[in-house]
């Protein structure tokens, strides 16, 4: 207790001297606190969005694995690439089947199973796909339709969904169905269809009116489609695709059940016939589609561990599974988990900076009371005490500092972090900007010489390169963690601070100090 109360007085009686070392630490504490505060925002804004996202992920056929497989290294350093080999291994690889999708999906991480068909159709004289007259019916290098995927293109992308889980624009309130239509049955086999509001207006359609589409490779297939609803979507507005097909053009997507869907795939194939495409090679006119799986999954964790499972349950190493939604997620939070490094390596050099003033200070601070020291020593203190003594002080000095710096820091912390984030996603953005120019595409997807851009949508179409998400803003960023954290470092500061303290009383000759006393 003594030496408490000879420590209190001692820093009491210098005044001037423990007010800047006080000073110091109170600069080192707060900068330590907002370091710390910031790391802690970010972790706990990362942990909050991955809790609040439902995870999703795709199977497809990994050509870089197989690449890996037959030795292929850059810059030649696996020897020579057997191209023979990787034709082969890839040609023998293709989408995975309805069954084999399935069989996957039952691991015990999948919390929901989902699929939708794409198959490419003609309109007729009544279904008429919309054309803003640049794109009109063509497609790329003037093929009729669009965008067709195994050498089959038509006007219309029909796409069939499993469930109503599947059809994420609605369920995101990014499209809806108008007053007075209805959504097709979830697994429904009847021919009924839901159309965009462009396109009912394009053709003058109505709910209950019927529609016919036709097999692009045989003219006189057709189906008969009721239509059920009209959807309006924000995307058929925003940005348009019929450069690239009409098919591609959102205002030409007809949706319907996957199970109605099957129906006609399945009735095109009973009735296929071989026919002679436009490159003159002999075909199947029987009707396709592509087949696209989702898994989901509860977090993360489940995830991880659908990686594992799939491999058990056979999916061979020459396939891949990836989420699109963990890659968006990692890109939102760029900017936070660049703030956070950057607060780490300024908190770094905070203590180290700050480490090394406190011990200069303290030096000369035993050095001034070196006669002192001699005194205490010569009376019969033990050296040890008086160095706890000098240890004291700057406990006491220091956790003052660190108290008030904490309460400083928590004030602080939220608006400075996301002041920081903020400039953080300016300067991204800047460099987005940038990126787009160097490209010649200054935030738009095309257009003449001297044209104005059109407006940039807030999910990022009309944009050569997107507009990400950004997390912009955290709510909380001081806890009980921090706190923590902060004491931890004040007990650091002191034991860093009167290491040459204790060095130099321990090493003091009391009778010589006293002797050589000027």
């Amino acid at each position: 207790m003594y030496i408490v109360k000879n420590a209190l007085r001692c820093i009491t009686r210098s005044g001037g001297r423990s007010i800047l070392i006080g000073i110091i630490v109170l600069v080192i504490a707060v900068s330590a606190c907002l370091g710390l505060s910031i790391r802690e925002a970010a972790d706990g804004a990362k942990e909050t969005a991955l809790a609040d996202m439902r995870v999703t992920a795709t199977i497809s056929p990994d050509r870089a694995g197989a690449m890996g497989q037959i030795g292929g290294r850059p810059g030649g350093m696996g020897g020579e690439f057997d191209r023979g080999e990787f034709e082969s291994m890839m040609g023998g690889l293709s989408s995975l089947t309805l069954g084999e999708y399935e069989t996957y999906a039952a691991a015990e991480s999948v919390e929901d199973f989902y699929y939708t068909l794409t198959a490419y159709l003609d309109g007729s004289d009544a279904l008429l796909p919309v054309s803003d007259g640049e794109g009109s019916a063509e497609g790329p290098m003037g093929r009729p339709g669009g965008m067709g995927f195994g050498s089959v293109s038509g006007e219309f992308s029909v796409i069939g969904y499993s469930s109503y889980r599947a059809m994420t624009a609605f369920l995101e309130g990014n499209a809806s169905i108008l007053s007075g239509g209805t959504m097709f049955e979830e697994g429904a086999v009847t021919p009924a269809c839901v159309i965009s509001e462009e396109l009912a207006i394009y053709n003058g359609l109505a709910v209950g009116d019927t529609v016919t589409v036709t097999n692009p490779l045989l003219a006189s297939e057709s189906y008969t489609l009721e239509i059920f609803g009209i959807y309006r979507s924000s995307e058929n507005n925003d940005f348009s695709m019929s450069a690239f097909g009409t098919s591609q053009d959102p205002a030409n997507h007809i949706y319907m059940s996957a199970a109605a869907l099957q129906s006609i795939l399945d009735a095109s194939q009973d009735s296929a016939e071989d026919v002679t495409d436009e490159g003159g090679k002999v075909r199947s006119s029987g009707l396709t589609a592509m087949l696209a799986a989702t898994y989901a999954f509860a977090d993360t964790d489940a995830y991880n561990v659908f990686l594992e499972e799939v491999r058990e349950l056979g999916l061979p190493d020459s396939y891949t599974v990836s989420s699109s939604d963990l890659s968006e997620f990692e890109q939102r939070i760029t900017p936070l988990e660049t703030l956070g490094t950057m607060a780490g390596w300024f908190l770094l050099v905070i203590l180290l900076i700050g480490g090394v003033i406190l011990v200069v200070l303290n030096i000369f601070n035993v050095r001034e009371r070196k006669y002192e020291v001699g005194v205490l020593t010569a009376m019969g203190m033990k050296r040890w005490r008086v160095a706890t003594q000098f240890v004291c002080e700057i406990l006491i000095i220091t956790m003052l500092a660190v108290a008030l710096g904490v309460g400083i820091g928590a004030v602080s912390s939220v608006p400075v972090t996301n002041a920081l984030l903020e400039g953080q996603i300016e300067s991204r953005s800047s460099l987005e900007s940038l990126r787009e120019e160097s490209f010649g595409r200054p935030g738009d997807f095309g257009g003449e010489l001297g044209e104005t851009p059109p407006d940039f949508r807030e999910d990022g179409g009309g944009r050569f390169f997107g507009v990400v998400d950004y997390i912009a803003e955290v709510d909380t960023a001081m806890n009980l963690t921090v706190v923590l954290q902060m004491i931890g470092i004040g007990l650091l500061l002191t034991l860093i601070a009167s290491a040459a303290s204790v060095l130099f009383v321990m090493r003091y000759d009391p009778l010589a100090i006293l002797t050589n006393r000027d």
